[in-house]
């Protein structure tokens, strides 16, 4: 593969990526949860959601044959992609070569590896996730106990029903942990809508992108209470808070003190009412 020179125009160099997929045989796994982006203008649309970043560190999991990369590396970004299929590592090391120094591919299970770790720096992280792992990775970003995180921004690629389920208000039926999760120390907005014919093969379910950036964590919290709260009422949603919550140490005591009424249900309670519960336990 010939590779530009390394100017302004090296994006606009490389090869179509249906041509990168069929070199190189990456028909798309369905073990691994992938399902490949191949529309380069909504790949640029995506690497500029988070705003300039030129110059910036970015964490990518699950690059597949480079879509969503070589859209940040023409952003300007310094990428660290983590990748665990080896049939994908070729396709990404001629991206490497084509963006000399602004590439760094990890073979290995996103799940097992720490970015803060490998990269140090402050950096956003940006990926369209595998289907069956974009949850777990989510949460261990947004429950991590270091608050405000060395990311600087999560751009992510999710089913619609979980980005939905993200950015829900209570009230609604997508409402639940992760909108808690999500919200009571970070803003989290729903991105972009993408229709599932824009993936090969197209999956059998709507996708969105989903936009988060941390804010001050509330004083007198942590994510511990946050999580133990969450998990009795909305593990129980259909009971009221003094059933869901009684398993709870303090949190009766602290539903009183707040005057939220216990006959009220999980689905019920924002955000703002979660911190407040939090922090009289």
């Amino acid at each position: 593969m010939a590779l530009p020179d390394n100017g302004a125009d090296t994006g606009s160099a490389l090869p179509p990526l249906r041509d990168v997929i069929k070199r190189h045989g990456l028909a798309a796994s369905k073990a691994l949860g992938q399902n490949f982006l191949l529309d380069e203008q909504l790949l640029d649309r995506i690497a500029a959601i988070p705003g300039d970043l030129n110059g910036a560190q970015v964490y990518e999991v699950g690059p597949g044959p480079g879509g969503l990369t070589r859209a940040l590396l023409r952003a300007g970004a310094f990428v660290t992609a983590v990748e665990r299929d080896k049939r994908c590592l070729p396709a990404l090391s001629e991206l490497a070569d084509v963006f000399p120094g602004k590439l760094r591919v990890i073979e290995g299970d996103a799940m097992k590896i720490d970015p803060v770790a490998e990269i140090g720096a402050p950096f956003h992280i940006a990926s369209n996730l595998p289907y069956n792992v974009g949850t777990a990775l989510f949460t261990g970003w947004m429950a991590q106990s270091e608050w405000p995180p060395k990311w600087l921004s999560l751009t992510l690629m999710f089913q619609r029903e979980v980005a939905e389920r993200i950015v829900a208000k209570e009230g609604s039926a997508q409402y639940g942990r992760l909108s808690v999760l999500g919200q009571w120390r970070s803003t989290a907005k729903l991105a972009m809508p993408v229709h599932r014919s824009a993936f090969t093969p197209p999956p059998k379910v709507m996708s969105a992108v989903v936009y988060i950036t941390p804010e001050a964590q509330p004083e007198g919290t942590d994510i511990r209470q946050i999580e133990a709260l969450t998990a009795a009422a909305f593990g129980q949603r259909r009971k009221m808070l003094r059933q869901s919550l009684k398993g709870v140490p303090g949190a009766l005591k602290a539903l009183e003190a707040a005057g939220i009424d216990p006959e009220r249900r999980a689905e019920t309670v924002s955000v703002e009412e979660w911190v407040t519960l939090a922090r009289g336990i």
